[in-house]
């Protein structure tokens, strides 16, 4: 009877050790967590046992034995597959309901307004998300833009500026669907605000007809490239618009770059050689929007193409403050670039006089005369 007693002392008290154990490694940190912090990849349809093993190896948990007692405990709840990353000591709990919630490791970045897909490969490459060849391959497909934009050859214009949450190493078509994604998201809100707008459905490409989100994107695209100023978009818009009316060339610098850059020839400055360049993206020897959009506007561009302000202007030239001096005839065009020659060379912003009006010749006297008498006839 006391062996008994003693066999049955043993094995409460081997049960409370193993509680205390299961327990303290349950709710307390793994005081061994690495200090650098350490990344854990939880392959597709791994199991509890796997998984805990992993956590262990990585130093994660104190026991991989307690961490799968626990996911037991919670059988209805499965652990999320994707890249972890812990940077300090958790408790295995914490553990279990961090990979159990699929909070699994992002960072920022960044998609700036107006930066053309090139540019967008290359910061992703910069910041180790992607490789730039990779990206330029996934937005070369347009497929994801087919449905609003039949006609779209790439991705160009419908990677939408915002920031995102990626993790360390995603896949280039799922960076490109995040980008399309957000596009989409934003135009239908900005075509619905703009649903009761006189200007809603407006012509940029001068056709006399509904504009296709081709040509609006497109448009938006120049008026980014041209202005960083949210109150001169809508300008910028309306002299493109204007000068499509009126069937001129819109002569915009950024299509020309845009021209060199997919032919990889920009040297970083405009020259007039380049002004020359044969392509259809030169809008200095093509009339018309070009064939599609030169970068990726934001929505303020997007409103501003959307509804370009009404105006007579025609021209725009650079101001030095980040603006534009704009005219409505080629003599005020020309004074306003000289205007902006003397200011790059720090004299003071004094703007030319208009030219006076030409007078009608004054009527011959004998000829009033006449005309008198005829009146008084």
């Amino acid at each position: 009877m006391k062996a008994l007693l003693t066999h049955l002392l043993l094995v409460l008290l081997a049960a409370a050790g193993a509680g205390a154990w299961l327990w303290v490694s349950v709710t307390q940190p793994y005081q061994n967590f690495p200090a650098e912090g350490v990344f854990v990849e939880v392959p597709h349809g791994a199991s509890c046992r796997t998984v805990s093993r992993l956590l262990q190896q990585e130093g994660v948990v104190r026991s991989a034995l307690a961490f799968q007692l626990y996911c037991r405990r919670h059988p209805r709840r499965h652990l999320q597959a994707g890249e972890y990353f812990f940077d300090r000591a958790l408790t295995g709990r914490d553990v279990f309901w961090t990979l159990a919630s699929g909070k699994v490791f992002e960072k920022s970045f960044v998609v700036r307004e107006g930066l053309t897909m090139f540019e967008i490969a290359r910061e992703l490459e910069s910041a180790g998300f992607v490789g730039a060849d990779a990206f330029l391959h996934a937005a070369q497909d347009p497929a994801l833009i087919r449905d609003l934009a039949p006609g779209a050859e790439t991705l160009e214009g419908f990677l939408f500026p915002a920031t995102y949450q990626f993790p360390r190493h995603p896949a280039a078509t799922a960076v490109t669907s995040a980008m399309v994604g957000k596009f989409k998201e934003q135009w239908g809100r900005i075509v619905r605000g703009a649903a009761s707008g006189k200007n809603n459905g407006s012509d940029p490409a001068g056709e006399g007809q509904s504009a296709s989100v081709e040509s609006i994107v497109t448009l938006a695209s120049l008026v980014e490239r041209e202005t960083p100023q949210p109150d001169e978009r809508p300008l910028v818009a309306g002299v493109y618009d204007n000068r499509l009316r009126k069937r001129m060339l819109l002569q915009c610098d950024p299509t020309v770059i845009y021209a060199l850059e997919r032919d990889g020839s920009y040297s970083g400055k405009l020259t007039l050689a380049d002004l020359r360049v044969d392509s259809p993206y030169n809008t200095y020897r093509n009339r018309g929007l070009p064939p599609g959009p030169i970068g990726n506007p934001g929505e303020a561009a997007l409103r501003a193409a959307l509804a370009p302000a009404h105006s007579d202007y025609l021209y725009f030239v650079a101001n030095t403050q980040g603006g534009h001096f704009f005219g409505k005839t080629l003599a005020e065009h020309n004074r306003n670039v000289r205007r902006y020659h003397r200011l790059l060379a720090g004299l003071p912003d004094i703007p030319e006089p208009a030219p006076p009006k030409a007078h009608a010749p004054p009527r011959h006297k004998h000829k009033a005369g006449n005309s008198s008498r005829s009146r008084g006839r």
